[in-house]
């Protein structure tokens, strides 16, 4: 407009500027001053005689004053936008078609995206055009358009998802809506990034848009900014990732984090990458204790599940000790089992050898000793009692026995064998033979080998053979080709038993010398510890399925799994995908990890060359001048100007004067009346006239105990926090040991955290969300054992079942980026419930909404009922919708200070109790769950 980066939301609007003449002439008049009058009591008739007189013409800059107050209204009701998104091209009524890829590579830059989409759906509304939005990385549906406010309020809704987006998988949904809207305008805000699909979606929008005569923007950052991990990969004696990136982006340095189960950091890893490099390892030489700690990999700073590998049993460096039955001279090196066997686990295993042994049974005594999680006997056959005894003690507390068969097993065994085997070998090939060296059979879908293809040159000349019994095919896990078992395996107890028919050199086949031998230990190595799936399993069965636990948002959260997530094979290997989100899957203990990307995945840049080659396409960044609403900063402007208007028409009517003559007359009214101005000048400095132990900052908070509650900038909420928790202080202090300083008034953003076991939040919708750096406060806050109270208030509106609050709401987008364990509803037994008082709810101003706490872990089966459980330590998040600090609010004199909705008579006082619990809590931790306060607690349940 006029030259200028300026447009409106309503034009039709700015047509009230004609009447600005007619306006002039209205508002030109003003009252005359009032006319000061003597009271002669002689004259008073003849004076006060009405006379003629003319109004006073309103002095020229009062009237621009005046207009320029009712050009500004007039400007703020038209919607002015200053850079404005231009309106895409194309028919103007026809529908936008805003896709939007959404998928983990975007995560890093989504609130630059989330803007630019927003500025798009903005410009159609002032255009008057439908939107259809289409993200990327969900599920193919139906396209459908719609007005621009419902499609703006879908935009805020959709987030990051976990997986790379399969763009093609939408092609047949977007060309049969094209087809329908011809000449619509297509806007792709795109991440660079190539998913599972490669470039089949540009190419087959490319082919859309040239028939439907479509008009396609594309909008991307200029390099693909998105940095992931692919692995782990446990090869080399030592763990690793890769970090990985779709181009040269400038990011080409950082750290790689290794975490434990409760994000503690274990071990920190500089990375760069190479000139044109797009994948960066990062290795960590780690003890063997901390390294099957590990429980996550991440990219400091990167927050998107594409930076996270989460890590499970297969990951873990396992100790297998190696035993050969042989004498010394067969222990030969290049020859003897346990050298092929060294060679094949040293990459992913810490492999031990006796020292000095002088016997079979010494020597497994050695290995048992030094706490190996995988046995291997390399032809060693029956066991003496005694080291019988020591093994299968080892193997029924979870170890695994890895067996080999060779001359001394064929000639006598013991129990520690999966099947029953037959006295003797059976031998193919060779002038005694009556049947040719077979090779390996596929592996069943059921085996733990599933998946793997047997060379064609292995050939196997001698084997043990198991007595055939109805168990057989059900412990098999490799057969050769005429069906006879290769490789048995049965679980006992806790630990499991597996036998290979065959030897660990090359005497009787030639599987030591292929790749396919190293596989399959890894495979059988990483089973140690874990529930095996398939050991019993029925032939021809499909493999178990574990059932998602947790699972990662888009921004590498774990969180509870959506609804759409489904169990996966216990032999999964693969990437994630959307119905397979990356995450946990089966029981805490032996469970399966599934990531973004696996140890081989790559990124790549997405070829949009279909594209480019199309007429009219236009291709844009993400950086573009941001658009700005005006219509605050001009309903401002004629606030303000309509108050200078009504001071000028007191000014001139004399009414300053005489109010300035009684200020004069009464100086105690003009002193209250300065004092105000100045308080409402400058509300900061009732925070600088605090005490010294009020401040939240400084060394005076840390040498009192004090409860901080967030200052949200709503001062009702505000001043009910801070009565609410003096009236929590003062109740400790009168029925505590504790002697707590008064509650202190905190900024996130600005002031120190760590000095307050416990902070108060109370969800106000309507002030801005915290940024991404008090998140990040927070988030470190809560990890180092610091407690928050996120309390929605919204108890007496939320409906089960309903939509959700607009406080609900809040909380959400304020806990998207934050890392919040699995949450529960206090159960009757947790240590929260006993902390000092027996209670069984925490109300506050309302008694019906529900506290989540830390999800604790399952009780255990068959062990002794105890009266308190808990977890690890203090759960880092409470979130209730009681109003606690409305209940627990008092005056100076001690008063309530607010009315409580309930029944209930004792419901303040159950709220007072609660919040002690609470504190109580935060402070001292799990201990009412040690064992020592059992007999105290079961005395005070009556039990």
């Amino acid at each position: 407009m006029f030259g200028l980066p300026l447009g409106f939301a309503a034009p039709a609007a700015l047509a009230a500027l004609i009447a600005l003449p007619a306006l002039w002439y209205l508002l030109r008049v003003t009252p005359p001053r009032p006319r000061r009058i003597d009271f002669p009591p002689l004259r008073i008739l003849a004076d006060l005689l009405p006379e003629r007189e003319t109004p006073a013409r309103t002095p020229p800059w009062l009237l621009a004053l005046r207009l320029l107050a009712a050009a500004c209204l007039i400007l703020a009701v038209s919607g002015p936008v200053w850079n404005p998104t231009p309106q895409a091209a194309g028919d103007g009524r026809a529908p936008l078609v805003l896709v939007l890829d959404n998928g983990f590579s975007a995560a890093q830059d989504w609130r630059d995206r989330l803007r630019v989409a927003t500025a798009e759906v903005e410009a159609a509304s002032r255009a008057g055009r439908p939107v259809a939005l289409l993200p990327t990385a969900s599920g193919p549906t139906g396209i459908e358009a719609t007005g621009p406010g419902p499609a703006l309020e879908r935009l805020r809704a959709i987030a990051p998802l976990p997986h790379l987006a399969d763009r093609a998988a939408h092609l047949p949904a977007l060309t049969a809506f094209l087809d329908k809207a011809p000449g619509s305008t297509v806007v792709w805000i795109h991440d660079g990034v190539a998913g599972p699909d490669g470039d089949a979606f540009p190419k087959g929008l490319a082919a859309v848009a040239g028939r439907d005569r479509a008009e396609i923007t594309v909008l991307k950052a200029e390099r693909p900014p998105a940095l992931a991990l692919a692995g782990p990969d446990s090869s080399g004696g030592q763990i690793g990732v890769s970090v990985v990136r779709a181009a040269a982006n400038g990011r080409d340095a950082g750290t790689v984090r290794a975490l434990d189960a409760k994000g503690l950091p274990l071990a920190e890893t500089n990375y760069s990458f190479a000139a044109g490099a797009d994948a960066a390892p990062v290795r960590f030489d780690l003890p063997v204790e901390l390294r099957n700690a590990i429980a996550r990999f991440e990219i400091a700073g990167e927050h998107s599940a594409g930076a996270v590998v989460l890590a499970d049993e297969r990951g873990r460096r396992r100790r297998v000790g190696l035993v050969f039955g042989g004498t010394a001279d067969q222990a030969q090196p290049l020859l003897s089992p346990t050298y092929y066997l060294s060679r094949a686990l040293t990459p992913f295993a810490d492999v031990l050898e006796p020292r000095g042994g002088r016997g079979v049974a010494e020597s497994i005594g050695q290995m048992l000793d030094s706490q190996v999680s995988v046995l291997v006997l390399a032809d060693v056959g029956a066991l003496d009692p005694a080291t019988l005894e020591r093994v299968s003690a080892f193997v029924d507390k979870g170890g695994l026995l890895l067996r080999f068969a060779g001359p001394r097993l064929a000639a006598g065994s013991d129990d520690l064998v999966p099947v029953r085997l037959r006295r003797g070998g059976r031998n193919l090939g060779g002038t005694l033979s009556w049947d040719s060296p077979r090779t390996l059979a596929p592996f069943a879908p059921e085996s733990p080998f599933a998946g793997l293809t047997p060379p064609a040159d292995i050939g196997v000349r001698r084997q043990i053979l198991a007595e055939p019994d109805g168990e057989l095919a059900r412990r098999t896990w490799a057969a050769l080709q005429d069906g006879t078992p290769i490789v048995t395996a049965a679980k006992r107890r806790e630990g499991m038993v597996v036998l290979v028919h065959v030897t660990a050199d090359t005497t009787w086949s030639n599987l030591p010398l292929s790749g396919l031998f190293v596989t399959m230990l890894r495979r059988v190595v990483a089973l140690a510890g874990t529930t095996p799936p398939t050991a019993d399993a029925a032939p021809g069965a499909a493999p178990p399925v574990l059932a998602p636990r947790l699972t990662l948002d888009g921004f590498g959260a774990l969180k509870s799994p959506p609804a759409t997530a489904r169990a996966v094979p216990a032999t999964w290997t693969e990437r994630a995908t959307p119905e397979h989100p990356p995450g946990y899957y089966g029981p805490v203990d032996g469970g399966l990890a599934v990531n973004a990307l696996t140890a081989e995945d790559r990124l790549k840049t997405l070829d949009l060359a279909a594209l480019a080659a199309l007429a009219g396409a236009r291709f844009g960044g993400l950086e573009e001048a941001r658009t700005r609403d005006l219509r605050g900063p001009f309903f401002l402007a004629a606030l303000l100007l309509l108050a200078l208007d009504t001071l000028a028409s007191l000014w001139l009517g004399g009414f300053l004067g005489r109010l300035s003559a009684r200020l004069r007359r009464r100086p105690a009214a003009a002193a209250l009346v300065l004092g105000l101005l100045v308080l409402g000048a400058a509300p900061e400095t009732a925070r600088a006239a605090e005490p010294a132990a009020n401040r939240p900052n400084g060394i005076e908070s840390a040498l009192v105990t004090r409860i901080a509650y967030v200052i949200t900038g709503d001062a009702t909420v505000d001043e009910t926090s801070r009565a609410g928790l003096a009236g929590l202080t003062q109740m400790l202090a009168s029925r505590t040991a504790l002697e707590p300083g008064e509650p202190a008034g905190i900024d996130p953003a600005k002031d120190e955290l760590a000095f307050y076991p416990l902070i108060y939040w109370p969800i106000v919708p309507s002030r801005p969300p915290p940024s991404e750096a008090t998140i990040r406060r927070i988030d470190a806050f809560m990890k180092n054992g610091g407690t928050v109270i996120f309390d929605t208030r919204d108890a007496m509106t939320a409906r089960p079942g309903g939509p959700p609050t607009p406080e609900a709401l809040a909380l959400q987008r304020m806990l998207a980026t934050l890392e919040v364990p699995e949450l529960e509803p206090v159960p009757r037994d947790h240590v929260l419930t006993k902390a000092f008082y027996l209670v069984d709810a925490f109300p506050g101003r309302y008694a019906t909404g529900q506290t989540w706490v830390e999800a604790l872990p399952p009780a255990s089966e068959g062990g002794e009922r105890r009266p308190a459980r808990a977890g690890d330590g203090v759960s880092p998040i409470v979130i209730t919708g009681n109003d606690l600090a409305s209940a627990w609010a008092v005056g100076r004199r001690g008063e309530a200070l607010y009315p409580l909705v309930g029944g209930d008579p004792r419901q303040r006082e159950m709220a007072f109790r609660g919040g002690v619990n609470l504190v109580m809590y935060a402070l001292t931790g799990n201990y009412k769950a040690d064992q020592v306060h059992v007999p105290a607690l079961l005395e005070r349940l009556g039990q």
